[in-house]
């Protein structure tokens, strides 16, 4: 189903987008641009409540939401102005750090990831030590993608490059594909296949997901703008994930062809638990931790995925704007 994200073309993009993007969209000093990093779904919940329940217009906020897709520049798009925030996971966010991007997380929904590895129930695969032998399915590159290859988890593993869909895993008990377990697990259920769902998480990687990013440039010179739209977007993920049936309706109404009722309502279960892990209190969600970020930070020093020379830490995010 997703999620591609190439890092690569960054400076391509910057280029290309250079020539008369720079005005950005300053029309009213409380328009927002917010760009998603994916199409509509579950994942952006909270996002879609504030914009349905009226959140961000309580406090004069004119909010638009920009779906995102297959190979969404959220970097760029913050870099040129051309949206105020947007939507990444929290290892892309130091990966843009340090290709020279100022990108930083300001708030971060899902306390755990939903990146999982997605196996039919007849393939034999219960654990990742069950993987040898099979096909795999992924992104090249990912963060995840290196940190399993770096625990040994694809020795004997075949990778080959993941198109966007279950079809293979349908089709094959002897492919496994990467997914969200927000959505993957229900396709397959809906096409009559049962999977086992192993969750990344569970391995030690696990870095925040659905974070909301910004810029250090818009944080210095607007930062009631900042608190503001964190403060409303906090209050919509707390609804989301107690009843998100206004941000359901609000996502179906931009993502009719991708998306269900039934998935959305799946996912916002799945992401409750994500959100809230350990029956935390809706108060607690959104908040991030200088410990969860360092740790992040020093599994992708590691990984060779972020040079220390480059970025440190504390550049990728602020505590600022949660109380």
């Amino acid at each position: 189903m997703h999620r591609t994200r190439p890092f690569q073309m960054i400076a391509l993009f910057l280029i290309a987008f250079a020539c008369g993007c720079g005005q950005s969209n300053d029309k009213s000093s409380n328009a927002v641009q917010v760009q998603l990093n994916w199409y509509p779904e579950s994942e952006h919940g909270g996002l879609y409540q504030a914009l349905a329940t009226g959140l961000y217009k309580d406090v004069g906020l004119e909010v638009t939401i920009q779906p995102g897709g297959r190979a969404t520049p959220v970097g760029p798009e913050l870099e040129l102005g051309r949206a105020q925030f947007a939507i990444a996971n929290a290892d892309d966010v130091m990966i843009f750090r340090a290709q020279g991007l100022d990108v930083v997380a300001v708030l971060a929904a899902m306390q755990n990831h939903p990146r999982c590895l997605l196996a039919r129930k007849d393939s034999g695969v219960e654990t990742f030590d069950d993987l040898k032998g099979k096909t795999f399915q992924r992104q090249a590159g990912r963060a995840f993608v290196e940190f399993l290859r770096s625990k040994n988890i694809l020795d004997g593993v075949q990778e080959v490059p993941y198109h966007g869909s279950i079809a293979s895993l349908i089709a094959d008990p002897e492919i496994v594909i990467q997914g969200y377990s927000c959505a993957e697990p229900l396709l397959a259920e809906q096409q009559g296949v049962e999977v086992n769902t192993l969750m990344v998480s569970d391995l030690g990687f696990n870095p925040y997901s659905s974070v909301l990013v910004t810029t250090g440039k818009l944080i210095r010179e607007k930062p009631e703008l900042v608190q503001q739209f964190v403060d409303a977007t906090r209050t919509g993920w707390q609804q989301y994930l107690t009843d998100g049936v206004r941000g359901n309706e609000a996502i179906l109404s931009v993502n009719e062809q991708g998306m269900t009722s039934e998935a959305l309502q799946f996912g916002a279960e799945v992401m409750r638990d994500l959100a809230m892990p350990n029956d935390a209190a809706a108060e607690s969600v959104g908040m991030m931790t200088d410990q969860r970020w360092q740790t992040l930070y020093d599994q992708l020093v590691d990984l060779e995925l972020v040079d220390p020379s480059k970025v440190k830490a504390e550049e990728c995010y602020t505590l600022q704007f949660l109380k």
